[in-house]
């Protein structure tokens, strides 16, 4: 590896005030300081299985809803996978993953392929989990596809608990990243037969 693989953002808006660090070769530490509960145990868990390193610190509008505060921190989390993958020459580009929790089971491939997309496909039985709501799943992994330039398709395959399905969703992304993201040993270049991403 010829430089650390990682990301340093700073966003601020009327809406939100995020710093955002990643190291994609990280161990899985989280640093996390949303205002949201719920959402930092995601992002936790998404870290954790994607074994990136993860700080950050948003400062939000709250006091409307937390809509704000889940698009600016996908927007700055997939600005931040763009940097740290950088040119993206050596990289296995193609992740996916299928990851249960009890009853709920996911499913997340992605593609790093420069052009973004989300499909997203999950009915949750409930509208909220703590604070946040199951609505915004779909905006904060809408909000990296875009910024992270990947083509990302989300589905919770079933399950009754809805902690349980956006737990298990986010899981699959960690590690659908994770293989995405990696260093291939001996692969020299860009993964395309167009010869950029």
């Amino acid at each position: 590896m010829s430089s650390p693989r990682t990301a340093t953002i700073s966003r601020k808006t009327g809406e939100t005030d995020i710093r955002l660090s990643l190291n994609i070769d990280g161990k899985g530490k989280a640093v996390l300081e949303t205002g949201l509960g719920f959402f930092d145990h995601m992002l936790s868990s998404l870290a954790k299985h994607a074994r990136f390193d993860l700080e950050i610190r948003c400062q939000g509008d709250l006091e409307i809803d937390e809509h704000h505060c889940l698009e600016d921190v996908g927007i700055v989390f997939g600005c931040a996978l763009a940097e740290a993958v950088g040119d993206k020459a050596g990289i296995s580009r193609f992740g996916h993953a299928l990851v249960p929790l009890d009853e709920a089971l996911s499913r997340v491939v992605v593609d790093f392929s420069g052009r973004a997309f989300l499909n997203f496909r999950a009915k949750f039985r409930r509208s909220k989990v703590g604070e946040m709501s199951t609505e915004m799943v779909e905006e904060f992994w809408r909000a990296v596809a875009s910024k992270a330039g990947i083509n990302i398709h989300m589905e919770v395959l079933y399950g009754k608990n809805t902690h349980h399905q956006v737990e298990s969703l986010f899981k699959a992304a960690a590690r659908a990243l994770h293989d995405a993201t990696r260093l291939v040993p001996g692969v020299e270049g860009v993964p395309s037969t167009k010869g950029v991403l």
